[in-house]
């Protein structure tokens, strides 16, 4: 009896020194997809503007790694919101709930993946399957399966470009490389490779033809311009972003535009989402102002500022349900 009131107060006290470590810091910390980096820092930036709470300080480091350091545990040290363009995984929330930590899951919009190239280069209008053969490790050649030999484009097809194969694309880290894995190498896998091994339908070829460019979405569209004959992967919003540089190419024969992901006929598409750390709410200042401001209309509305900088909105009452959810602060598996 005595041992188990020792360890309890032992364990209230650790939750009370991780709740005092959390208050000692007046400033919100983000971390995660590069996707959905430019988004929450306008957020960010807007809510540092009303002058009651300090800018928070938002890090790209990319989905994975953003949800490894936001279920870490609770305190000063950790984060207090995690970026991620595809959602949690159940390991992962099995990892928070081992450290005590509760995600509040906020949906906030859509986002298309894009394959896409300087304007000086060659115009593409890929399948599923060609971009599969262009990229996978191993691809089935008169019905055995063998390492991907595709040199140029034009060895998977004669009406495609003549040119090396090289594409510039996020790291295993990224959600959107595991959303890019999911709709593109999953979906158009071909049957002799899924027969022979399920898991290599995933496996990047690591030839050099497709090349990791990190996390910064902002150097695959200055390695591009570089060079127009190199492809690269990442958010529509950074295509939008850079429309005067870059275009982007049909997928199935349908455009990567804000029309076509948000009705989704486009083929490539994904859910973007915040998570909001339950146990620094009411600690940290200003994370529900924070996260009222994101659910906002003004921001991310179809006319909101997030819309002009590529969000793709959340149909009207997935907007209400979601934001809804957030301001109930309804935690995940609690």
């Amino acid at each position: 009896m005595k041992k188990a009131i020792l360890t309890a107060s032992a364990a209230a006290l650790a939750l009370a020194a991780s709740a005092g470590y959390a208050a000692a810091r007046d400033q919100i910390q983000i971390v995660g997809s590069s996707t959905v980096f430019p988004f929450t820092t306008a957020v960010a930036e807007k809510l540092g503007q009303g002058g009651k709470f300090k800018t928070p300080v938002v890090e790209s480091t990319g989905t994975g790694g953003g949800i490894k350091l936001f279920c870490g545990g609770v305190g000063e040290n950790t984060p207090d919101f995690t970026n991620a363009s595809r959602a949690i995984k159940d390991s992962e929330l099995e990892t928070c709930k081992a450290a005590g930590v509760t995600p509040v899951e906020i949906k906030v919009g859509f986002d298309g993946i894009v394959l896409s190239n300087s304007k000086a280069g060659a115009v593409a209008d890929l399948t599923k399957e060609e971009i599969f053969k262009a990229l996978a490790k191993n691809v089935a050649v008169d019905g055995k399966v063998v390492p991907n030999p595709y040199k140029n484009w034009s060895d998977i097809d004669a009406s495609l470009p003549n040119s090396k194969i090289e594409v510039l694309g996020p790291p295993p880290t990224s959600g959107t490389r595991d959303a890019f894995v999911e709709l593109v190498m999953t979906e158009a896998c071909q049957e002799e490779v899924k027969a022979a091994n399920a898991k290599a339908c995933g496996e990047i070829r690591e030839d050099g033809a497709f090349v990791e460019a990190g996390e910064n979405d902002n150097l695959i569209v200055q390695k591009l311009e570089a060079n127009p004959a190199a492809f690269g992967i990442f958010g529509f919003s950074f295509l939008d972003q850079n429309a005067d540089k870059l275009q982007g190419h049909k997928i199935d024969g349908v455009e990567p535009t804000f029309e076509n992901i948000a009705s989704g006929k486009y083929g490539v598409s994904r859910s973007l989402f915040i998570y909001a750390k339950k146990e620094h709410v009411g600690t940290i200042p200003g994370m529900e102002e924070f996260i009222a401001e994101y659910t906002s209309d003004a921001a991310w509305g179809p006319e909101g500022y997030l819309a002009d900088k590529g969000l793709i909105p959340l149909p009207d009452d997935q907007r209400a349900q979601s934001a809804a959810d957030a301001k109930a602060l309804k935690g995940m598996g609690s």
